[in-house]
């Protein structure tokens, strides 16, 4: 039997949780261990259960879900957060992103969307599609540094690390194409391009594609519009 997918579910909001956690138990593979209603108790929870996903509030007292999502990408980096917003919150959405949380969605999300997303941040993979990442870092475009402003070369020697090929696949990514859509922009296969973004998350310490998407955004490899 296929081991359990195991969740922390964080809301200050009894009657979310109560929610989520019936359509999370409602599936063989997905259990929930424990609740939270603030971030100091997400990231205490953390360290008592060790859970393999965190579904993470942003807006909570006290702690909130960002600097609860920090601390935990810090301290317990097994454990992968799922940031919950809503479609007016999208900057707090980046936030997360950019703290090291592995995606985001929105609370009206289906459930069979929001099942199949704890499933693929429990494998390791990132759950915000390239398009809806591109049209999140599109309308917070103003947050982010103006890599024109830094005097330092700094960030940007990070791509000598990448073979040049992987900064043409790191910049169809950040552009919001797919694998499949970037292996027939740059006429190779599926499984290259796999390949090579494997490559460059490895080489930039990153931990999945829409991280990649933010790093390449940061240093002005790709700029908005």
């Amino acid at each position: 039997m296929t081991e359990r997918v195991r969740v922390l579910l964080v809301d200050d909001e009894p009657l979310l949780r109560l929610g989520f956690r019936l359509v999370l138990e409602s599936q063989p593979d997905i259990t929930v261990v424990g609740e939270a209603a603030d971030g100091a108790a997400a990231v205490a929870r953390t360290a008592e259960l060790d859970p393999d996903v965190v579904l993470m509030d942003v807006r909570m007292p006290g702690v909130d879900g960002i600097e609860a999502t920090r601390s935990i990408v810090r301290l317990h980096p097994r454990s992968r957060v799922l940031i919950l917003t809503t479609f007016d919150l999208d900057e707090y959405a980046f936030a997360g992103l950019r703290v090291g949380a592995s995606g985001f969605l929105l609370k009206n999300v289906p459930p069979e969307d929001l099942l199949s997303a704890i499933r693929a941040v429990a494998a390791g993979d990132a759950v915000v599609a390239p398009s809806v990442t591109r049209r999140l870092l599109d309308k917070v475009a103003d947050r982010l540094p103006d890599p024109g402003g830094r005097a330092e070369p700094g960030p940007d020697e990070r791509l000598s690390r990448l073979t040049d090929r992987e900064v043409e696949v790191l910049t169809e990514l950040a552009g919001g194409l797919s694998n499949a859509e970037i292996a027939q922009r740059l006429c190779l296969s599926e499984a290259t391009v796999k390949t090579h973004v494997g490559r460059v998350l490895n080489k930039l310490d990153l931990r999945d594609r829409v991280q990649a998407v933010v790093f390449a955004y940061e240093i002005g490899l790709v700029r908005p519009g």
